[in-house]
């Protein structure tokens, strides 16, 4: 699959992938978001998925980038307050 999303710097890519992984409690970045389709109720395959519904996409795609920002957040304040 390509992706379709640039980030700014992309040496962040393996730490982006990381993150993601270990926000599905996955030690691979690229079953993530089966893992997290597989806790929402959506049935997700390898390949094409064309047929599933914008709703269940969002689902997916939601609950992953928004648990991402969150610890990313929770990152930050970690550090200021180590600091």
């Amino acid at each position: 699959m390509a992706r379709r999303n640039k980030i700014l710097v992309p040496e962040a890519r393996e730490g982006l992938d990381q993150l993601k992984a270990r926000i599905a409690h996955t030690n691979d970045p690229q079953n993530a978001k089966y893992e997290i389709a597989k806790e929402q109720g959506v049935q997700l395959n390898k390949g094409y998925n064309g047929n599933i519904r914008a709703k269940d996409a969002g689902k997916i795609g939601g609950n992953i980038g928004g648990n991402m920002v969150k610890e990313m957040v929770r990152m930050a304040q970690q550090q200021m307050k180590d600091n």
